[in-house]
């Protein structure tokens, strides 16, 4: 029963301990508003380290296709850590992230080709593969008040997406598999930013 009491005690010690740092440390929740505008289901944590230094967790998922034709499916992770060139969570910073994640595009008409790579192949064809790779941004977050920030970010970087090539959207045709090296925008950013 001693022992019991003993650890109850520890137990509500640290609680209370981390509790008290975790009240120290500057905690924000966020959403992409350009990802909202696809539609993409996203939501991000960032985590004060040190007085300049914090660590960015986002996500995103589009579970949905367009209409019975068209898929736009993916999920994504991005950490990223970022130092700040003032306090933590305003005005100008530089990011380090990494990326991974699953995708199904297929019955995308477009013409857009972009850094060597031909995005008017989706026009015809359905991908499904994963992604993975990393890169740096540059960001700067407006203070527009006490717990609301709003920030934007641009990143560039390097991706490889493995992938297998099917000869329709809704077929399971298999067509071929590949592998496709991306260098390029790797992120793009409006949050709104609640600050604890």
């Amino acid at each position: 029963m001693m022992n019991r009491k003993f650890s109850l005690c520890i137990i509500a010690i640290l609680f209370i301990g981390f509790m008290q740092s975790a009240q120290a440390q500057n905690i924000a929740v966020k959403t992409n508003l350009l990802y909202d505008a696809t539609a993409t289901v996203n939501a991000g944590v960032e985590i004060g380290l040190a007085p300049q230094w914090t660590l960015d967790i986002s996500g995103n998922l589009n579970a949905w296709s367009k209409n019975e034709h068209t898929k736009w499916k993916h999920w994504m992770v991005q950490p990223e850590a970022r130092y700040w060139f003032c306090d933590r969570f305003s005005r100008h910073f530089l990011g380090a992230h990494l990326i991974g994640g699953a995708f199904n595009f297929g019955n995308i008409n477009n013409n857009l080709s972009f850094l060597g790579t031909d995005f008017s192949k989706l026009s015809d064809h359905r991908y499904q593969g994963y992604a993975y790779g990393c890169g740096v941004a540059y960001g700067f977050a407006f203070i527009l008040s006490k717990h609301l920030n709003l920030e934007l970010e641009a990143g560039f970087g390097y991706m490889c997406l493995d992938y297998e090539t099917y000869e329709c959207d809704g077929c399971g045709r298999w067509v071929a598999e590949n592998i496709h090296h991306y260098v390029g925008p790797t992120k793009a950013a409006v949050n709104l930013v609640f600050v604890f």
